[in-house]
């Protein structure tokens, strides 16, 4: 959301003075993007399936995980009892599992990444718009976000963060809230 404000406070300010000066005052206002984003028609369903999907993830992780402390416990039964070499060929196979371990924990990260943006995407294109609208509407110059704490006291009727959950809600058929 920090993105949005900053993009829509760089438009203003790279518009020609004569653009400027026709617009009148300049006209601020601020939103709370959290605010809004908790919510945002389909934040909720897309956080429940984002959930579900780090369930899967965690729960293949953690077979590695218990594949890799069985191997452990073997190896430390056994240790004693076993020549050099096979010694040597059980660390080299615990190793290998660690090794799997880390790998797939790094690409299931990445894929959580990825697949959280994706579910994201549609809500933040839809708070976007709705964020122009307003701006584009009530003459606003620029909007800030309140979540990227850079504003540190600012007039509660500058707040603009219920006219975009309304306007989202708005924008909503009534069965997809």
């Amino acid at each position: 959301m920090r993105a949005i404000a900053v993009v829509l406070a760089a438009g203003s300010f790279f518009m020609p003075a004569d653009d400027a000066a026709a617009q009148g005052p300049l006209r601020l206002g601020y939103i709370d993007s959290q605010a809004i984003l908790a919510q945002a028609p389909g934040a909720t369903e897309a956080q429940d399936q984002f959930e579900r999907d780090m369930a899967r993830y965690r729960a293949e992780l953690d077979q590695i995980g218990e594949e890799l402390q069985a191997m452990i416990q073997q190896f430390e039964q056994q240790q004693l009892t076993l020549s050099p070499q096979a010694r040597d060929t059980q660390t080299q196979s615990i190793q290998a599992k660690q090794e799997e371990y880390n790998q797939r924990a790094a690409e299931l990260e990445g894929e959580a990444g990825r697949r959280q943006a994706e579910l994201v995407q549609p809500i933040m294109d839809q708070v976007t718009e709705a964020i122009d609208q307003i701006r584009t509407e009530g003459g606003y110059s620029i909007i800030f976000d309140l979540s990227g704490q850079a504003i540190v006291s600012a007039d509660p009727e500058l707040n603009l963060t219920q006219q975009v959950i309304d306007r989202l809600m708005q924008n909503t058929p009534p069965g997809n809230r």
